[in-house]
């Protein structure tokens, strides 16, 4: 069969994209290999079900009540993916592997068996990440490991747990079942956390989440696991640890296995993501790629952004770009939050800055008084001779929030002093700008 354009993966560019073509009358084909990810991984496996549980655990619900509703708002969300595409007349999902033939025909497959072959002009990878396992011995053969999706799914909380990997997801989860009441032990091979941020902020955050009763063993390399009664044991050059459970947070990899890009002519960079120029066209001049399997910043958002590009260039001027999409914010969601955008004091000065820091911590901010959380600093950085704002790391309640406005700020050339003379509501943490950017 012919289609307009074929989309493999159902994350969220390739959903956005193939809802607002079949509204546009193209006819469309999306392929999903599994039904429990329509929608993608952000809602089924990712930042939705994780946050739901943070949000659950910061409400003081149990393990099961936070498991339960975390499965009600996934089962939800997946349903609603599903029945927007599904009600769309010319859009044709398929629930099957997907395999290249050369660079406009895709073979669908039910394990290794080709069900149906199907053709367009254009076609887009969608087909996202997956975590990895490092090479440990006894990896593979103890049980009780889990990598973060399959952590989500347990249906009791252990007392104990080990998490291999300190990253940004690592972090989420060790404030997780931190807040849950597990005891919490983290290997990492770094000396400290959230090492490529300001270091005063990683600083707090590690105080912070030792003051919480997390230990941490950094520097250090696991050797080998084995289960023994019941526990995960692991092996270090620093000692041996036991705990109910481990986790094993140590990264993502582009998911492009089994794709066969090498017969549409379709290229890898050396991290294995597939290669994309600034509008995301691959090395094939007629096939996209979107969202994590191309590499880079692994956020909803910027999926959601690479939509936007490759529907402009399907359908509008051309002139989205990787470049020209502004700064991305992100955030990792500890307790508190930590957030940033744009450049540290230390990225700015090497850029050849004149940097202007601004240095506030949110004991300071009067909102903390009324959430009765004095935790976090908040950071900014701004150019002496131009007043532009380059950047922001905030550490404390709501800066997944405020985060959002230094980046249209940044985005929109809105200086520093007009952010720091804005008018803001109070008792807010959002006011903490009259001061913070008072540099």
């Amino acid at each position: 069969m012919n289609y307009d354009i074929i989309i493999i993966g159902f994350g969220t560019a390739g959903k956005a994209l193939a809802g607002t073509l079949g509204g546009d009358g193209k006819k469309v084909a999306i392929i999903e290999e599994s039904p429990e990810m329509y929608g993608g991984a952000c809602i089924n496996t990712a930042c939705i079900p994780s946050k739901t549980l943070m949000a659950e655990a910061g409400r003081g619900r149990s393990f099961k009540e936070a498991v339960a509703r975390k499965a009600d708002v996934v089962d939800a969300l997946n349903e609603k993916s599903h029945k927007q595409l599904a009600e769309n007349d010319n859009v044709d999902i398929y629930t099957n592997s997907a395999r290249f033939k050369d660079d406009q025909t895709v073979e669908l497959l039910e394990g290794d068996d080709t069900k149906a072959v199907i053709t367009a002009g254009k076609i887009v990878i969608n087909t996202g990440a997956k975590n990895m396992m490092p090479e440990i011995d006894g990896i593979d053969s103890t049980k009780n490991i889990f990598d973060p999706e399959g952590i989500m799914t347990l249906d009791d909380r252990p007392d104990s747990i080990i998490v291999l990997g300190a990253g940004y997801t690592a972090l989420e989860f060790i404030s997780l079942f931190s807040m849950l009441g597990t005891d919490v032990t983290v290997i990492d091979r770094s000396q400290h956390v959230l090492i490529k941020e300001d270091k005063d902020i990683g600083t707090a955050v590690y105080d912070d989440m030792v003051e919480a009763g997390i230990k941490f063993v950094s520097g250090t390399e696991a050797l080998k696991v084995d289960n023994e009664e019941g526990h995960v044991v692991i092996e270090t050059d620093q000692g041996t640890f036991k705990a109910e459970a481990m986790l094993v947070a140590t990264g993502r990899k582009p998911n492009t296995e089994g794709l066969a890009l090498q017969n549409a002519g379709v290229a890898l960079d050396e991290d294995g993501a597939v290669e994309v120029d600034d509008h995301l066209l691959t090395t094939a001049g007629n096939i996209y790629a979107a969202g994590d399997v191309k590499g880079g910043s692994q956020f909803t958002y910027i999926s959601h952004d690479d939509f936007r590009i490759v529907y402009d260039q399907l359908k509008g001027e051309g002139e989205r770009t990787t470049e020209n999409r502004g700064a991305v914010p992100y955030t990792v969601f500890i307790d508190p939050p930590f957030s940033r955008v744009g450049m540290t004091a230390s990225q700015a000065k090497k850029k050849g800055h004149e940097v202007a820091e601004g240095n506030l911590p949110v004991r300071e901010i009067p909102r903390h008084k009324v959430d009765d959380d004095a935790r976090g600093v908040f950071k900014a950085v701004v150019d002496k001779d131009t007043d532009e704002i380059l950047g922001a790391s905030l550490y404390g309640r709501n800066s997944e929030e405020l985060i959002n406005i230094v980046k249209i700020a940044i985005d929109h050339g809105i200086t520093a002093t007009a952010l720091k003379n804005n008018v803001y509501t109070h008792p807010t943490m959002a006011e903490s700008f009259n001061s913070l950017f008072d540099v």
